[in-house]
């Protein structure tokens, strides 16, 4: 070994395994081992969310024998580490020969041969990784780390995606569903528990008929076969009193935030076009309900959303400026800025004020009536959760109206078989171990 000799291991290290201690031992043979460990925000633009946070991973690399220094690298791509440090030798795992990260491989040889740098790859250690180790553990504890993970993703991702949920069924594919699209592996990160969704599969109108109770049943329900985190639509949160219990039973559930609306009365949906009669909340009273939640919550990473409806009600922007600063004040995580119109002009209106503010908080959008804006220019104007509120719902329902239609005019099935998926693909979907 040549203590002079600079050795570049980087590692994500979500649960520490045999498989990274022979990385850092076979690196040790070459010099002095720093490892560039990566943060959330390196982590999420290549694969899921570590259950460990970037300081706790530090913690843990950091005492292990054979590592010099442990350095933080904030980007998947390596070249401002590798020019900044200069490694004599960058020593990786073989595997990412053979998957999505070649041009990154590519990459990292092109800037090495600058001062003459050598890539060491050793063998990959087969059949364990971080994540067969971390889903093992999920299926065992499907409430694991949920409330915390919202928060970490919104701190660590350009946007947050979440879709609506009503039910297990749609639950798991959420959970299950990804794509590549131009190299990039994309998924949603999250579950909306919609009031709007709940109540219509329940056969009810969307005015709060629907119980609290009834509503964490089902949530419990889509708790039981999925890991990722769950935002819990409360409409108007109800009475100031009740909302405690609320809370508890959210966070017992793994709930990772609650949306609350500042409207009081009984409820009308957004939506609707005619908005006569729907009162919003007086400002400091609704700051009183925020204020109730972050004071009964257990845990801070629980995530108190304020939902203004300024918009909805034809006030107008200076009034929703006035509610957010006070929301925030208050001690909300979020704002969610709503809007019935058809494009986000408003939103983004209402997102260039507000960042002035000293009391800027992350801004939540919610495209039902906007659905052509794109997630980058969500970005571009500050907001960091995006929530499809209710299109599975909207997708389900002509389906299956459709299927209907066909078997009753055909008296049989066959012809409405040829447009809906095997058995076989649901049964699978579901674990039956």
């Amino acid at each position: 070994m040549n203590k002079k000799k600079i050795v570049y291991v980087p590692l994500a290290v979500d649960i520490l395994h045999k498989g990274h201690i022979n990385i850092i031992k076979i690196a040790k043979n070459y010099g002095r081992v720093i490892v560039g460990l990566l943060t959330d925000k390196a982590i999420v633009k290549y694969k899921e969310l570590t259950i460990l946070n970037f300081e706790e991973r530090k913690n843990l690399v950091k005492n292990l024998k054979y590592i010099d220094q442990v350095v933080a690298q904030d980007n998947y791509d390596y070249e401002e580490i590798l020019n900044r440090i200069k490694p004599n030798y960058f020593v990786h795992g073989d595997d990412w020969k053979f998957d999505n990260r070649k041009i990154v491989r590519k990459k990292v040889i092109k800037i090495l041969k600058k001062w003459n740098g050598r890539l060491i790859e050793p063998k990959y250690t087969k059949d364990v990784s971080s994540s067969i180790i971390k889903n093992k553990i999920l299926e065992l504890s499907s409430t694991s780390n949920r409330v915390s993970r919202l928060k970490r993703l919104m701190d660590s991702k350009d946007i947050t995606r979440i879709l609506e949920s009503h039910n297990s069924l749609t639950g798991l594919i959420i959970e299950n569903i990804k794509i590549n699209n131009n190299k990039k592996n994309l998924e949603f990160d999250g579950m909306w528990s919609s009031s709007l969704t709940d109540s219509a599969t329940k056969g009810l109108p969307d005015n709060s008929s629907l119980s609290f109770s009834a509503r964490i049943s089902s949530l419990n329900d889509m708790m039981d076969v999925t890991t990722k985190p769950i935002v819990f639509d409360a409409d108007n949160g109800g009475q100031i009193e009740h909302l405690p219990f609320l809370i508890r039973s959210l966070e017992r559930s793994g709930a990772s935030a609650i949306i609350m609306e500042d409207k009081v009365g009984l409820k009308k949906n957004s939506l609707f076009k005619n908005q006569a009669g729907t009162k919003q909340d007086k400002p400091h009273l609704f700051a009183k309900k925020i204020k109730k939640i972050c004071d009964t919550r257990q845990s801070q990473d629980f995530m108190v959303i304020a939902r203004i409806e300024s918009f909805i009600v034809g006030k107008g922007l200076k009034d929703a400026l006035h509610r957010a600063e006070i929301y925030s004040k208050a001690g909300a995580d979020a704002i969610l800025i709503h809007s019935k119109e058809k494009t986000p002009a408003e939103i983004f209106s209402f997102a260039k004020e507000f960042k002035k503010s000293k009391n800027f908080i992350p801004l939540v959008s919610v495209p039902s009536t906007y659905s052509k804006v794109y997630e980058k220019d969500l970005i571009k104007n500050g907001f960091k959760l995006v929530i499809y509120a209710n299109q599975l719902l909207r997708s389900a329902y002509p389906a299956m109206l459709n299927t209907a239609r066909t078997i009753l005019k055909n008296g049989r099935a066959f012809e409405a078989d040829k447009k809906i998926i095997p058995i076989k693909e649901i049964i699978n979907l579901i674990k039956n171990d």
